[in-house]
């Protein structure tokens, strides 16, 4: 890798007009026995390219610390629409020509998966510093597993369900933070003191052999526990099992007959579309006892049939588990109302009542809700 990024930068360098002395510096730079550290992507916001760079002169010590040099080798490009990611690039390559930095930093443009290939087989850390929740999967980070890199990234992505402490290192509390800047300081400085007091003294903690131990372990680790669970073929499978299938066989199922079912369907689109707005909550009781909180709610369904809808009561998951559904039972037609129903549910009262909000969702069996049809109604 080492010998592929020195031909790679002293070409691109000749390409861009550089003098033949610094063409010739970059065939000497980098070193296999620094920690080096790879973050090649696309140069998007959401995917803070320049977190590192939030305090330079602390990046700076510690790519120059005595003991526990770091070397960075960064690719990217930033799409032509993009003029914030076109200033974390900028921003990069500002930071690269300071003297200090000259000689630990490099940059290489035009990244491809040809160039990604060599990188995610020599860097010893993959870094990948998204906001949560954007990070779709992160199989940049999966393809180092193999080649024996070790992963730091935030707990997003498939991050969010491999990492474990012994495989590697994670940035971020699990939460979603939006665009704070407060929180995007508070991780730099955090990937800051991993970097200095986890990372790089574990790669340099070597035994008489000049091994590292530790490092080798996660290595190991990291290895042995992931690489066969998070791979491309993991994916598709399950992409085959739990969508393609399911979709195929639905298809057949709606074309059946003629298709009835999927002309049943679309009146029943229809129905929703016609009469949503005119839905609406009404009363709303709760009874609490020693052991469960009792719901009670009034629904106003403006002639819908009420067949055609799920009326469910909702919480938000506790500890980033998943949130909590309760389908709410239909027991009666309000007297002298049209269209209006009485629907009840008891829910556990380990939880605060305020905690559960009723909403209706649009029901048809087979019908993927909300891909299918996303109107939502919730109670205020």
């Amino acid at each position: 890798m080492v010998e592929y990024t020195r031909n790679r930068l002293s070409h691109q360098l000749a390409a861009s007009g550089s003098s033949s002395v610094v063409v010739e510096e970059a065939r000497h730079l980098l070193d296999e026995n620094i920690l080096t550290i790879g973050f090649a992507r696309r140069f998007a916001t959401y995917k803070r390219p320049d977190l590192l760079l939030y305090d330079t002169e602390r990046l700076l010590r510690l790519l120059n610390n005595a003991e526990h040099p770091i070397q960075l080798v960064i690719a990217g490009k930033a799409h032509p629409a993009d003029q914030e990611g076109q200033d974390m690039l900028r921003h990069w390559i500002q930071f690269i020509r300071r003297p200090e930095a000259r000689s630990r930093v490099i940059f290489l443009s035009d990244y491809d998966m040809h160039l990604a290939e060599h990188l995610v087989q020599g860097v010893d850390v993959w870094l990948n510093t998204p906001r949560r929740p954007w990070e779709a999967s992160g199989t940049s980070g999966m393809k180092v597993l193999v080649n024996g890199g070790i992963n730091l990234s935030e707990l997003d992505g498939w991050w969010a369900e491999a990492y474990t402490s012994e495989v590697g290192w994670a940035l971020g509390d699990g939460h979603e933070h939006d665009h704070d800047p407060v929180w995007d300081m508070h991780e730099a400085m955090a990937l800051y003191t991993l970097l200095e007091k986890k990372v790089a003294p574990e790669f340099y903690n070597r035994d008489a052999q000049g091994i590292p131990l530790a490092w080798v372990s996660r290595m190991r680790a990291s290895m042995s526990q992931l690489t066969a669970h998070f791979s491309s073929n993991r994916a598709v499978r399950e992409y085959t099992e739990q969508h393609y299938i399911p979709a195929a066989d639905a298809f057949i199922e709606r074309m059946e007959n003629n298709g009835a079912t999927g002309a049943a369907l679309a009146d029943w689109r229809k129905n929703i579309e016609q009469k949503w707005a005119g839905l609406r909550f009404a009363d709303v009781q709760i009874n609490t006892d020693s052991e469960h909180h009792a719901f009670e709610i009034h629904v106003y369904l403006d002639g819908l049939d009420p067949d055609f809808v799920r009326v469910e009561l909702y919480a938000n998951g506790v500890q980033n588990g998943p949130p909590e559904r309760h389908v709410m039972k239909q027991e009666r037609q309000l007297v002298g109302a049209t269209g209006g129903y009485v629907y009840a549910a008891s829910v556990p009262s380990i939880r605060s009542a305020s905690d559960y909000t009723a909403r209706v969702i649009p029901y048809f069996k087979g019908v993927n809700v909300p891909l299918e049809a996303d109107n939502i109604l919730w109670q205020h």
